[in-house]
């Protein structure tokens, strides 16, 4: 379990009664951002203080690691904006009775702050509005419990996984699915053929499937043969990409059904010369009983010139990937 600050001024009355957490990938300049980048390393069971209007005000526990997902609507602009993909966590928030202002207990607080990505100014203790997420010290994140009182105390001592209730299956990457799925099926300049495959690739099968075939014979990981048993994964997701990209037999991999929902959640990567990339947030234990132990996440063995570019694609945009040096 690890501990969470998140800035909320402008989205509180959005997230926390909705219940999660969302942010661009990068800044709008396509720069990194350090505090987008730890939506990457979020994991269920953890634990997130809420922080608007001065005031810590609710506190959360985490129920998904981090996934793609469109800006929500409500943020405030008119229209569904499918097109703006960042980062979602589903959290189970608590509203706090005792809200406190983190400003009055800056001299007990301010020794306890990180020494980089801290939340609050060090003199003040106000609020820095670059900061959206940021990891806590445990001792800060204890002394904020203590200053909080019983009702931070209790949801902290009672948390586990389990606590946070069933997992998310990732709502909101299944509204934005459903929607593509949906313009698909509504384009009429698209021949009913097409509309059919590319609709059948996002399951992995059909003409998708026939053509990455053509250059895999088996599961990348496990080595299963049987065709039954494979599905074509997308290197650069079905909701990221395009019609043609969807059908791009060079944009796929034969997988497992279980080794196709690590990939697709960004539990799993590759690199480019076959070696497995793991996410520090995936639950090995799990791994191990899908088959997949260390013989199996060695190397996958070499891709073609258009895999190892789509394979680019999904380490930079979908693999959660622990990125920052602390």
């Amino acid at each position: 379990m690890r501990y969470w600050w998140v800035n909320q001024k402008q989205t509180y009355r959005h997230e926390v009664p909705g219940g999660y957490l969302w942010s661009p990938k990068r800044k709008k300049n396509g720069h990194r951002n350090p505090f987008y980048e730890f939506m990457r390393e979020v994991a269920p069971g953890d634990v997130v203080f809420s922080f608007a209007d001065s005031r810590i005000k609710a506190i959360g526990i985490v129920a998904s690691h981090g996934y793609e997902s469109p800006k929500p609507p409500e943020f405030g602009q008119v229209g569904v904006h499918w097109e703006l993909i960042g980062w979602r966590v589903d959290v189970r928030f608590q509203e706090l009775k005792h809200a406190i202002k983190p400003s009055d207990y800056i001299d007990r607080l301010a020794p306890l702050m990180p020494s980089r990505y801290a939340p609050l100014k060090a003199k003040n203790g106000h609020g820095l509005q670059s900061v959206y997420l940021t990891l806590l010290p445990e001792s800060f994140a204890l002394e904020l419990a203590d200053l909080i009182g019983h009702e931070a105390r209790t949801l902290i001592r009672a948390n586990s996984v389990a606590d946070a209730g069933e997992l998310s299956v990732g709502l909101g990457l299944v509204e934005w699915e459903d929607h593509q799925i949906a313009q698909v099926q509504a384009d009429g300049g698209l021949p009913e053929t097409t509309r059919t495959a590319v609709i059948q690739a996002r399951r992995g099968q059909g003409l998708f499937k026939q053509r990455v075939m053509q250059i895999e014979s088996r599961c990348r990981l496990t080595g299963v043969e049987r065709v039954e048993h494979l599905r074509a994964s997308h290197c650069k997701p079905w909701r990221d990409a395009d019609n043609s990209e969807r059908l791009d037999g060079e944009n796929g991999l034969l997988l497992t059904p279980d080794a196709d929902h690590l990939f697709d959640r960004g539990f799993l990567s590759f690199e480019n010369d076959g070696r497995v990339l793991v996410s520090p947030v995936a639950h090995l234990p799990s791994l191990q009983r899908m088959g997949l132990g260390a013989a199996s996440l060695g190397n996958a063995g070499r891709f073609s010139d258009g895999q190892r570019s789509y394979l680019s694609f999904h380490r930079e945009n979908v693999f959660l990937q622990a990125r920052l040096r602390r």
